[in-house]
């Protein structure tokens, strides 16, 4: 039976773009070779971490939301640990109230995507609109 399952893992700051994909695309098709099903998939960026660790002060957070047999997990941080990339992570299971707050949060954060979408394109145009020149004020006679 699969359950559902959330991972962050905060991989080194020290890392290209490149590099980061690479180690994202490692553990994506760990799960999907192992059976499971990916559900969401999140990059939070580079971000301060609250206290040093490795003596780094920032990492590299990435969220993947997936569906497995429980004693994949084991596998899976298993691979973390051997991983020198990875500094840090967390792998919980998800009952059905937190499934059902991600996928809210998920359209949450979809509205506010799409509604800010055509604000910003309004603004471009009205950048774009040429400006009519204001018609010049007659000047007052100065006080003598």
């Amino acid at each position: 039976m699969l359950k559902e399952y959330e991972t962050v893992f905060i991989a080194t700051p020290v890392l290209s773009e490149e590099q980061m994909k690479e180690a994202v695309a490692k553990y994506t098709n760990l799960i999907k070779d192992n059976g499971g099903e990916i559900v969401h998939e999140e990059d939070w960026g580079l971000r301060q971490l609250a206290y040093p660790i490795q003596y780094k002060t920032s990492g590299f957070y990435y969220l993947i939301q997936f569906q497995a047999e429980p004693s994949f997990i084991d596998v899976l941080e298993t691979q973390y640990h051997r991983d020198e990339r990875i500094i840090r992570f967390l792998t919980v299971s998800l009952d059905k109230y937190a499934v059902e707050y991600a996928e809210k949060r998920r359209a949450n954060r979809k509205s506010k995507s799409e509604a800010a979408a055509p604000a910003e394109s309004e603004e471009e145009k009205s950048e774009v609109e040429p400006v009519a020149p204001e018609a010049e004020a007659p000047e007052a006679p100065e006080a003598e």
